[in-house]
């Protein structure tokens, strides 16, 4: 069999490499890794990929757009829309799925091959989707994480592995600007990354729509800039690991901030 890791240098990801390789040393593993550009995948993602790899003793393959050249602005603002018809998110499509379903196109057998993906036990509504999606196209998944009642590793620490170091500030290891995250994140962004900041405006500028909606409609980065200029000055932590309703309530009682709460979760596939 060839199986399949999506291997995106998240420590999920990491994770389940290690467990298939442990329990299939005999098979093909492939450790596929859709690369992104370096200024918005933290040059300590790719360490973290490197170093598992070298562990395992097996090479990443890269299925990666434009060589790794082009962010989430940069196609977003080609396809000129964040999402389809309100739905998901073009940066997710062009940069990972595409890539992803050609190189299994031109690499893999659906009757011998199975693809692996990190989702964690909890997240049962994005496995039913990846299996359904999957599975109408005739490829197996499965999901060791989640799924599988002996495992033998819990952290990459275990064998001398650090996280990435991404996950002292954000709870993924995504793109800095991730245009699925909420406005907490984006408060990070607008604190730690001016740089993603500023061509996140530029890609709202060009495609003259805004990444965030809430119930009045469309609010536009830089909307916000006031409000988080007084949430940093006033020392409001810059960090997803704060629950977000605490971390608009704190922010309100700090200065006078309406909060807005981040219900909706990552769904970023690989």
């Amino acid at each position: 069999m060839k199986r399949v890791v999506c291997y995106s240098g998240g420590h999920s990801s990491g994770r389940v490499a290690i467990e298939v390789a442990r329990r299939y040393p005999d098979d093909e593993i492939v450790l596929l890794n859709h690369d992104l550009p370096f200024w918005t995948e933290d040059a300590d993602i790719k360490r973290f990929k490197r170093e598992v790899a070298g562990y395992l003793r097996l090479p990443v393959t890269y299925a990666s757009h434009a060589n790794a050249q082009l962010d989430q602005f940069d196609v977003t603002v080609a396809k000129k829309a964040f999402k389809v018809d309100g739905g998901s998110e073009l940066c997710t499509s062009v940069l990972k799925t595409e890539p992803f379903m050609k190189w299994l196109a031109a690499n893999a057998n659906a009757d011998e091959t199975v693809c692996y993906y990190g989702f964690d036990a909890n997240e049962t509504g994005r496995i039913q989707r990846r299996s359904s999606i999957m599975g109408a196209m005739g490829w197996k998944t499965d999901y060791p994480v989640a799924l599988w009642s002996e495992r033998t590793i819990v952290s990459t620490l275990e064998i001398g592995i650090p996280l990435p170091n991404t996950y002292g500030v954000f709870k993924h290891a995504n793109c800095v600007g991730c245009l699925k995250a909420g406005w907490q994140h984006w408060y990070v962004v607008y604190c730690t990354r001016p740089d993603i900041w500023l061509k996140a405006k530029w890609a709202e500028d060009e495609i003259g729509y805004s990444i965030h909606h809430d119930e009045s409609g469309a609010v536009y980065l830089e909307d916000m800039e006031d409000r988080f200029e007084r949430m940093k000055a006033a020392g409001v932590p810059a960090t997803e690991h704060i629950q977000p309703q605490r971390f608009w309530t704190q922010a309100k009682k700090i200065i006078a901030v309406q909060p807005l709460f981040d219900t909706k979760p990552c769904e970023c596939v690989f």
